[in-house]
């Protein structure tokens, strides 16, 4: 039988070593046993190249944990960095489908174990003024997706409705009872975040001239403090938004899919996509839940200050660099090697158990 097979193959004029060759076990990528791997930062963007020009996300961890180790990564948005430390960094790429494809590839990568691995996201953000400030830092417990639901437009809203957005299988905005979560809420482990804060609730996050001037015009006494770091969750969404109404909207969004018990401090873009594949994966076994952490560090107000209108600050925001996007990239950078460092300095302690179970 298999010389008729192949006969029929020379037949056609196709050498038996390509045909046989397409169906032979793709090689794995990793030779050796899997690497196993402390840390995992997450960023999703990066200005330009990963060292030495202006910084985006990723930048100051390759540089100053010297991430120097490049391992192609063709399955991802982005080559991987790590080091000799059991640290890695992945670049997603900007929006939730690039982050939910690059980190479901990542998951996947037989190079490497990620069972016993803590997930950072550390990104920056926008902040609601009632909450924080220019360059803070708020690690989250809930993530809540700013994209899923019905909407209409807000010229046809009706008199009595606070918002034209509705959840998914409701009629009106923020109809009780909360439907199956479809991927609208991700819950984090409540406990490492409260770790992760108190390791770096004194971390010294600096300031500038830029955002004194900034945040002076605003009248929330968070938002005039110099910046700091707290506890705060965060709305991922594809649409960047500005304005009084929006913030209304994400505070009332936030409280409505996590029954009260979250708060709404900034807004992201890709958290809903990382957690989307990180929760399939940790449901194969390939990653641990309960090692998750979202830190977003804030490079601008998710509203404009007293006496300007939304379009105004859109324009506004729409031709500069926020003020607080250096300092944000830093603040992401500072408290979040605060808990790179110490898990990986300590990995004998945190390996076996979550670090808020080892404290």
């Amino acid at each position: 039988m298999r010389r008729n097979v192949a006969a029929v193959i020379l037949l056609l004029g196709v050498p038996i070593v390509i045909v046989t060759g397409l169906f032979a076990p793709t090689p794995s990528l990793a030779k050796d046993s899997p690497a196993p791997i402390k840390v995992v930062i997450v960023t999703m963007f990066e200005a330009g190249a990963d060292t030495g020009d202006r910084p985006g996300e990723l930048q100051y961890w390759v540089e100053r944990n010297h991430l120097d180790k490049v391992l192609p990564f063709p399955q991802g948005y982005h080559d991987l960095r790590t080091n000799g430390d059991g640290v890695l960094a992945v670049l997603t790429g900007m929006g939730t489908a690039k982050a939910a494809g690059s980190i479901m590839a990542l998951g996947l990568d037989p190079r490497f174990d990620l069972r016993k691995a803590y997930w950072i996201v550390a990104g920056i953000a926008g902040v609601d003024p009632a909450d924080a400030s220019l360059g803070s830092a708020a690690w989250a417990e809930w993530v809540v997706d700013g994209d899923l639901g019905y909407e209409i437009d807000g010229r046809e809203i009706p008199a009595d409705w606070p918002t034209g957005f509705v959840p998914l299988g409701k009629s009106k905005p923020y109809e009780p009872p909360l439907t199956e979560n479809r991927g609208e809420m991700y819950h984090l482990n409540g406990m490492l975040a409260d770790w992760a804060f108190h390791l770096t609730e004194h971390v010294d996050l600096g300031d500038t001239p830029e955002m004194q001037k900034d945040r002076a015009v605003y009248t929330s006494a968070n938002a005039r403090r110099p910046p700091f770091v707290l506890r705060g969750d965060t709305i991922s969404s594809s649409t960047f938004f500005s304005g009084v109404k929006m913030s209304e909207w994400a505070n009332q969004w936030v409280n409505y899919h996590t029954g009260g018990k979250g708060n709404y401090v900034t807004t992201g873009m890709e958290d809903t996509g990382t957690l989307s594949s990180l929760q399939m994966l940790a449901k194969a076994g390939r990653v641990d839940w309960n090692r998750i952490m979202v830190l977003r560090t804030v490079s601008d107000y998710d509203q404009p200050p007293p006496g300007m209108t939304a379009a105004q600050n859109l324009a506004r925001n729409a031709g500069r660099q926020y003020v607080g996007y250096v300092p944000a990239l830093e603040s992401a950078w500072r408290v979040g090697n605060a808990v790179v460092q110490e898990i990986a300095t300590h990995w004998g302690k945190y390996a076996g158990k979550t670090a808020d179970a080892a404290r």
